[in-house]
Protein backbone atom coordinates (compact mmCIF):
# COMPACT_ATOMS: atom_id res chain seq x y z
CA UNK A 1 0.00 0.00 0.00
CA UNK A 2 1.44 3.34 -0.97
CA UNK A 3 1.16 6.57 0.92
CA UNK A 4 -1.51 7.84 -1.51
CA UNK A 5 -3.91 5.00 -0.71
CA UNK A 6 -3.81 5.75 3.02
CA UNK A 7 -4.89 9.36 2.54
CA UNK A 8 -7.98 8.57 0.42
CA UNK A 9 -11.48 8.17 1.81
CA UNK A 10 -13.52 5.05 1.21
CA UNK A 11 -16.99 5.27 -0.32
CA UNK A 12 -18.54 4.39 3.03
CA UNK A 13 -16.70 7.23 4.80
CA UNK A 14 -17.78 9.71 2.13
CA UNK A 15 -21.43 8.65 2.41
CA UNK A 16 -21.46 8.79 6.21
CA UNK A 17 -19.72 12.17 6.42
CA UNK A 18 -21.88 13.62 3.65
CA UNK A 19 -25.01 12.45 5.43
CA UNK A 20 -23.86 14.06 8.68
CA UNK A 21 -23.21 17.37 6.94
CA UNK A 22 -26.59 17.21 5.18
CA UNK A 23 -28.32 16.61 8.51
CA UNK A 24 -26.49 19.57 10.06
CA UNK A 25 -27.80 21.79 7.27
CA UNK A 26 -31.39 20.58 6.86
CA UNK A 27 -32.66 19.57 10.29
CA UNK A 28 -32.43 23.01 11.96
CA UNK A 29 -34.06 24.77 9.01
CA UNK A 30 -36.94 22.29 8.81
CA UNK A 31 -37.53 22.43 12.56
CA UNK A 32 -37.46 26.24 12.61
CA UNK A 33 -39.85 26.35 9.63
CA UNK A 34 -42.37 24.03 11.30
CA UNK A 35 -42.20 25.76 14.68
CA UNK A 36 -42.49 29.25 13.21
CA UNK A 37 -45.40 28.14 10.98
CA UNK A 38 -47.24 26.75 14.01
CA UNK A 39 -46.56 29.82 16.18
CA UNK A 40 -47.00 32.59 13.58
CA UNK A 41 -49.63 30.84 11.42
CA UNK A 42 -48.16 32.60 8.39
CA UNK A 43 -46.51 30.57 5.64
CA UNK A 44 -44.44 33.42 4.17
CA UNK A 45 -42.93 34.36 7.52
CA UNK A 46 -42.16 30.73 8.25
CA UNK A 47 -40.41 30.32 4.89
CA UNK A 48 -38.31 33.44 5.49
CA UNK A 49 -37.29 32.30 8.99
CA UNK A 50 -36.53 28.79 7.73
CA UNK A 51 -34.37 30.26 4.95
CA UNK A 52 -32.44 32.44 7.37
CA UNK A 53 -31.76 29.50 9.67
CA UNK A 54 -30.78 27.41 6.65
CA UNK A 55 -28.09 29.87 5.57
CA UNK A 56 -26.79 30.18 9.14
CA UNK A 57 -26.58 26.38 9.35
CA UNK A 58 -24.70 26.31 6.02
CA UNK A 59 -22.10 28.67 7.51
CA UNK A 60 -21.62 26.43 10.52
CA UNK A 61 -21.52 23.29 8.41
CA UNK A 62 -18.63 24.70 6.39
CA UNK A 63 -16.55 24.99 9.55
CA UNK A 64 -17.66 21.58 10.79
CA UNK A 65 -17.03 19.89 7.46
CA UNK A 66 -13.45 21.16 7.42
CA UNK A 67 -12.90 19.35 10.72
CA UNK A 68 -14.76 16.20 9.66
CA UNK A 69 -13.20 15.82 6.22
CA UNK A 70 -9.57 16.17 7.24
CA UNK A 71 -7.97 12.73 7.16
CA UNK A 72 -5.18 12.25 9.67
Amino acid sequence: MTNDNKSKFTICEIVIKGTIIAMIITVPSIISFIISWIILENLISAVILGGIVHFIAMGFSLKISKNILIKK
